[in-house]
């Protein structure tokens, strides 16, 4: 039985799936491999992330990755992708200077086969969303801990802690609402503090690291598949440990080359008798 291709996730089915009560599946990935698997296993969006930085290019923040770095890794995802929703975060620098230089940028990500883009950012950057999402260009908005300028406020630590910081969160979230996004990522914030931004909030509520009770829940794949170790968050759920995997995988591929048991005769191309009896006979001439 042939398997019934399945069409592309639309914004307005992102959008239906809160109003419906279904969960949104999201993960990061950032090459064709990933992105093809990503898309057999019909995930709801795929984002390519700025955390590309830390796994990918081993930058120590994700600050330092730019536009000509994240449109390369566009290109690898949006070729392996058919179905899911593509977005990618738009990197530190490339929006916050003015509208104009935003716009262009976003762009490029369309351009580069994206179908919306991902902005860090509250207050600070309303109006260059509600300028992106006048102009038709899908955007997802990103509040809570946000890695591209949290070193200058509050830290790497839990978001909505107190009744202030709650209320400041939540009014963030409706501002971007207001400005026409499709969607938020809340990151690191309080399940309490998610839960009533959720119920408020019209568009769905995407968490990484804040709580169950949320419209759908995003993860970087290097996490939740164990390959990159450096950080182990509490809010990862480590479904493979592939590090270990690999290393030892490629541990005993060294072995067996250095022992001389790899490659075997199942693994080796010959030449045809005929050909290598020519072979032998020219072989005597020279």
């Amino acid at each position: 039985m042939v398997k019934q291709k399945k069409s592309k996730v639309t914004i307005s089915e992102i959008l239906n799936k809160k109003k419906n009560k279904e969960k949104i599946t999201m993960l990061t990935s950032y090459d064709y491999s990933i992105s093809h698997i990503c898309n057999e296993a019909d995930l709801d969006i795929v984002l390519i992330g700025d955390s590309a930085a830390t796994v990918m290019l081993g930058y120590d923040t994700t600050r330092k990755i730019g536009m000509e770095e994240m449109l390369t890794f566009c290109k690898g995802v949006a070729n392996g992708i058919t179905r899911p929703l593509i977005v990618a975060d738009m990197p530190f620098g490339s929006y916050q200077t003015d509208k104009s230089n935003s716009v262009r940028n976003a762009l490029k990500f369309l351009r580069y086969g994206c179908d919306g883009v991902k902005l860090e950012g509250g207050w600070e950057i309303v109006d260059i969303i509600k300028n992106l999402t006048g102009l038709g260009i899908p955007v997802m908005g990103h509040i809570g801990l946000k890695p591209q300028t949290t070193p200058l406020h509050h830290g790497y630590g839990l978001q909505g802690k107190t009744a202030e910081d709650a209320v400041m969160l939540i009014r963030e979230a409706r501002a971007l609402e207001e400005a026409g996004v499709f969607s938020i990522v809340l990151e690191k914030v309080t399940s309490e503090v998610s839960s009533v931004i959720t119920q408020i909030v019209k568009v769905p509520i995407i968490g990484i690291g804040s709580g169950p009770h949320v419209d759908g829940q995003v993860l970087v794949i290097h996490d939740m598949l164990g390959l990159f170790k450096d950080m182990e968050p509490k809010f990862v759920k480590r479904y493979l440990n592939m590090a270990d995997q690999i290393f030892d995988a490629i541990k005993q591929y060294e072995n067996e080359v250095k022992s001389g048991k790899f490659p075997q005769e199942e693994h080796t191309y010959h030449m045809t008798e005929e050909e290598y009896a020519k072979l032998e006979k020219m072989l005597k001439r020279v």
